[in-house]
């Protein structure tokens, strides 16, 4: 009598990604964990990032499509009067200079002309290929090269407190918007420049970060009760046909 192997883990798992973690980094982490290789993320966080990062596990890489498509929510933080090469803390600075004398409502006012349909260019510093080459990898190299404007559409950009330099926000978006692109956008509009200092995604459509298990409990679980978290592929996504 031949023994089946056993079944293989399936389903959409909600991780917490820490701080200086790449989505790939987990991607490993779990694939170590689960002992599978069947693993996927459904949009990545730069490393700098925290909160929501959708797992795909096992046949579930099969709606990786659909996932990543979903609009997502972000908090956020920006600090006034710094500029970085990257965009965000993880950069190098480029440039200082003096915050001026703002007021929330001015602040407020300026963040109102972000919401709704636009066009955004990417960053260098993205993973965005050109020629089969990253753009980070360009970027590196001290080279800029054009880069086409996306599609992109907020819904909700909302200033939660301003005590200069820095300011948090919240942000809903669609898919491929790069926050800290608004972030240094910003800035310029109001005249010092900016930098995203802080990044936790909140929400991926349905998902939200209430769901989420930190990935450093999730490799201290046994395996039975890491397949309990798991979503399955036709509650994660009804509409779509496997």
């Amino acid at each position: 009598m031949s023994l089946k192997p056993p079944k293989e883990m399936e389903g959409v798992l909600l991780v917490d990604k820490p701080p200086g973690l790449t989505s790939h980094d987990v991607v490993y982490r779990l694939r170590r964990k689960l002992s599978m290789q069947r693993i996927g993320h459904a949009g990545t966080l730069d490393p700098m990032a925290t909160g929501l990062l959708v797992m795909l596990i096992g046949k579930a890489t099969r709606i990786s499509q659909y996932l990543i498509s979903l609009d997502k929510g972000y908090l956020a933080e920006a600090t006034l009067g710094v500029t970085t090469n990257s965009q965000d803390a993880d950069g190098e600075v480029m440039e200082t200079r003096p915050v001026p004398p703002l007021t929330e409502a001015q602040v407020r006012a300026a963040m109102a002309g972000y919401l709704g349909d636009q066009y955004q260019t990417p960053p260098m510093f993205s993973a965005i290929k050109i020629g089969g080459v990253p753009l980070y990898k360009k970027a590196r190299e001290g080279e800029e090269v054009p880069r086409e404007p996306r599609f992109i559409r907020v819904t909700a950009f909302e200033l939660l407190s301003f005590t200069p330099p820095t300011l948090t926000f919240r942000l809903d978006c669609t898919k491929g918007t790069y926050v800290r692109t608004i972030a240094a956008d910003l800035g310029e509009k109001l005249g010092c420049g900016a930098h995203l200092s802080a990044l936790r995604r909140t929400a991926s459509g349905k998902f939200t970060l209430a769901q989420c298990t930190p990935l450093d409990e999730i490799e201290a679980l046994p395996l039975p009760e890491i397949e309990k978290r798991l979503i399955p592929v036709h509650a994660a996504a009804p509409s779509v046909a496997l």
